[in-house]
């Protein structure tokens, strides 16, 4: 029996941008209106199927709030692709992301990144030529999600997935 390679992800961006509701979404299926802070990390995993096979996802779900940023760059070690989520109805999340790339790039200065706008469901105050625009200073594919309705999900992931598997994300 083959084993299934286990690859470590990091899902990463200011508190309250949709980070944890992203992941249960995946993972679970389910989405829930309440907000409950994440107190450093939480974890989940998911087998996904890619063109070269079968592989786990292990998704780091990183705690966003600034007083947690000295236990992070631990957390980071092993990351093998990194989601950078900010949220359409907070500009200050996407300006922020340039301090996430830079804490990043600290401890794994080579590992690939997706930039994902959340929460398209609302109405958006963040201007989406200036989302793409740094996705693409970055070279880094861009992709918008609903945690809310599932929408854009689990093309986010898949193509995180694939990155994490040094694949080509679609």
């Amino acid at each position: 029996m083959a084993t299934i390679p286990v690859l470590k992800v990091l899902i990463v961006g200011n508190g309250a941008v949709g980070k944890t509701s992203l992941v249960r979404r995946y993972c679970e299926g389910s989405f829930t209106e309440s907000r409950i802070t994440t107190i450093g990390v939480d974890f989940q995993t998911k087998l996904v199927d890619l063109p070269s096979g079968q592989v786990k996802l292990s998704i780091w779900d990183l705690a966003g709030q600034e007083r947690f940023a000295v236990m992070r760059p631990g957390f980071y070690k092993g990351g093998r692709a990194v989601a950078m989520i900010f949220d359409v109805t907070d500009p200050q999340t996407l300006n922020d992301l340039p301090q996430w790339r830079q804490e990043l790039q600290g401890v794994i200065p080579t590992a690939p990144v997706i930039v994902v706008a959340n929460k398209i469901d609302l109405e958006h105050t963040v201007d989406p030529q200036a989302a793409h625009a740094f996705a693409d200073s970055m070279q880094a594919p861009y992709h918008e999600t609903s945690a809310a309705t599932g929408e854009g999900v689990s093309a986010f992931f898949e193509s995180l997935a694939r990155l994490a598997a040094g694949e080509k994300a679609p």
